[in-house]
């Protein structure tokens, strides 16, 4: 029986302050990107080094040059690349991908010279995956290609709504590439995407605001949140969803 020491818990971060509280909640990996509200896009080269330097847990940084679709053009295409190249030099343990087709199937040329440039990282495939227009072809493609896990919330918005779907996938995955829920992940219900899904990783972002510390609020702004505001993780709530599990 699976316990709660087997599972792995990744939090997707949007900064370096959140990934520090992700890390003292005692997150097994991060996701580390820049802009969650787009769905998270690449994080600039020096957060990426001083996460790198500072933590000693997982560090997968989304490599994602825009928001929007996962159609991408060769220069977006290159840029990917060499992001990957960035963090495979600053020692990043993978990198977080995802590039479709405009008929919905994955680019299976890009994302294998994307998964080859980054060897030995490893690579997760994101949600673009849900964007696919057949996932069960999609995921033997990835299989094929070598990536490491999918991260899904079932074709969904939310994991807990793609349920089905991520428990047939994780059944035709056979143990040969991870599938790992993510949307919508809480304490209240992780345990029960568990037990409906056999799956053992887990992808949360605990989004969440914090009061700016500033003293002086100029009247035009006062009412900002975006001027006056910051995004925040609060570790008891990544420790929350580890003992959810037991």
């Amino acid at each position: 029986m699976t316990n709660e020491n087997s599972y792995i818990i990744e939090i997707a971060t949007s900064d370096f302050e959140t990934t520090k509280s992700a890390v003292a909640g005692g997150a097994d990996r991060i996701e580390l990107c820049a802009n969650l509200a787009e769905g998270g896009t690449t994080p600039s080269a020096a957060t990426i080094q001083l996460c790198r330097e500072k933590f000693a847990v997982q560090l997968f940084p989304i490599i994602r040059p825009r928001g929007g679709d996962f159609l991408f053009t060769d220069d977006e295409y290159q840029i990917m690349l060499n992001d990957i190249l960035r963090c495979k030099a600053y020692g990043a343990d993978g990198v977080v991908i995802g590039l479709l087709d405009a008929d919905g199937s994955v680019n299976k040329f890009k994302t294998g010279k994307l998964i080859d440039a980054a060897y030995p990282m490893g690579v997760t495939f994101h949600r673009a995956f849900d964007r696919c227009a057949d996932p069960f072809a999609a995921l033997e493609t990835l299989i094929e290609l070598g990536c490491e896990r999918i991260l899904t919330s079932g074709q969904q918005p939310a994991a807990p709504d793609g349920v089905k779907l991520i428990a047939d996938l994780q059944k035709a995955a056979d143990h040969r590439i991870i599938i790992m829920p993510g949307s919508g992940v809480r304490a209240d219900n992780i345990k029960w995407l568990a037990e409906q899904t056999g799956c053992t990783e887990f992808h949360s972002s605990l989004r969440g605001k914090t009061a700016s510390k500033m003293s002086y609020h100029h009247p035009a702004f006062a009412g900002s949140a975006e001027s006056y505001s910051n995004n925040a993780i609060n570790p008891d709530d990544v420790r929350a969803l580890r003992n959810a599990l037991a």
